[in-house]
């Protein structure tokens, strides 16, 4: 069955930094001073690199559980390489978005070949590195001039 998530993004009028509201928690998102932002939080896309590796640790948690994999934590270490020139304009060659993602799994478990596994099983179902992974439609459903 189709679950449709929602989020509400709204600037706050201080520099570049913007408020995200989904399901009643907020998260703020902002710019590096060097970039024009008021740096009192992640930028968007250190935010993707997050709900990245946020999304591989849940979902090895998870697996755990089903799988009765001895877990005694997780921790995901996630960088990506993104080139400002090509967002901005100044390389019109250069890709708009991050050119790699690299992560490192470290699972804490008694049972190695489980937990590769596991890490294999995540890597396979992970839902934020399927969109990484495959081209996911992106559609302006309106724009609204107010």
């Amino acid at each position: 069955m189709l679950e449709t998530m929602k989020a509400e993004i709204a600037s706050t009028g201080t520099g570049l930094q913007v408020k995200d509201s989904c399901r009643g928690f907020e998260l703020t998102f902002d710019e590096p001073k060097e970039s024009g932002g008021t740096d009192t939080s992640v930028n968007p896309v250190e935010g993707l690199l997050c709900a990245f590796g946020a999304c591989q640790a849940i979902a090895t948690l998870l697996f755990a559980r089903m799988q009765d994999v001895p877990l005694d934590g997780v921790r995901v270490e996630v960088e990506g390489d993104l080139d400002p020139d090509g967002f901005t304009g100044k390389a019109p060659d250069v890709r708009n978005g991050l050119q790699e993602v690299r992560f490192s799994m470290h699972l804490k478990s008694s049972d190695e070949a489980a937990a590769r596994a596991l890490a294999a099983l995540v890597e396979e179902r992970c839902p934020v590195s399927d969109c990484l992974k495959a081209p996911v439609p992106v559609v302006c459903a309106e724009v609204v001039v107010e």
